[in-house]
């Protein structure tokens, strides 16, 4: 199996970095003892009682001249193949 390469379009750099930036409410329930059901003892932040997501943003990111991509782009504008074939293209 070959393994694809992947370029910046910009600085033809191939160091590449997929990133997912999130947000998230999460919900402790208060009762009588501690905060949230989960936490029976101490306050532990990642025992919550709900998470809701509220935004999500997928990116491409160069390391070398820091220009940001749709995660998409992999299938194709990302790809060292698919810009050898438009630079025979554009002529």
């Amino acid at each position: 199996m070959e393994k694809k390469v992947y370029h910046c379009p910009i600085c033809n750099c191939s160091n590449l970095t997929l990133r997912q930036e999130a947000s998230y409410i999460y919900s402790y329930g208060i009762d009588s003892d501690a905060p949230g059901q989960q936490n029976s003892e101490v306050f532990l932040s990642y025992q919550y009682d709900k998470r809701e997501q509220k935004e999500c943003r997928k990116y491409i990111e160069c390391n070398r001249c820091g220009t940001q991509y749709p995660y998409y782009f992999l299938n194709g504008v990302l790809d060292h193949e698919y810009h050898k074939v438009e630079e025979y293209s554009v002529k």
